[in-house]
């Protein structure tokens, strides 16, 4: 096996800067800015629970992308109450089914990114990112053109998901 080692990136590895995102308080957040606001819909939030939210994903992979997230402003499940991180797994089981279920999703990646640097796009909001899966929903776009074709309307995955939640019982 060929190797190739770049020790010029050990600046980028072994920085400690933070940036604004990742410094962001409860009232810049997104996320907890759409959880004060009652309009669900607009927000695309499909259950409220006592310590989760679920809500579709606004910039997805592919159709059906959902985020869980704690109602409280914490970018590391460490920093979450045992109470709270059951519910939030409790929650990402629930999806993965009515995902399968209603999408008719072939299989489910789950992820959560933790902190810029591991990919989180809004790193001090911890959130759970569950995605559906189908046989041939990648190809050769997104890896050469960088372009991903989304073919469907968010606002009809919402309406097909929305009451499947609401029936969830804990």
């Amino acid at each position: 096996m060929e190797m190739l080692y770049a020790p010029w990136r050990n600046g980028y590895s072994d920085s400690t800067d933070r940036t604004k995102h990742e410094d962001a308080s409860s009232s810049e957040c997104v996320f907890c800015s759409q959880f004060l606001q009652d309009n669900d819909k607009e927000h695309f939030i499909l259950r409220r629970f006592d310590h989760v939210v679920v809500l579709l994903n606004r910039y997805p992979y592919n159709a059906g992308h959902l985020l869980i997230l704690p109602t409280e402003h914490k970018s590391s499940i460490d920093d979450l109450l045992p109470e709270v991180q059951s519910e939030l797994m409790w929650a990402t089981g629930k999806s993965s089914t009515i995902l399968k279920n209603i999408l008719a999703a072939q299989g489910i990646n789950i992820g959560i990114n933790m902190g810029k640097i591991a990919g989180a796009g809004i790193p001090a909001h911890l959130h759970v990112h569950v995605l559906p899966r189908w046989n041939g929903d990648t190809n050769f776009l997104p890896t050469l053109g960088k372009i991903k074709v989304i073919s469907y309307d968010l606002e009809d995955v919402y309406t097909k998901l929305k009451k499947p939640f609401q029936l969830l019982q804990r």
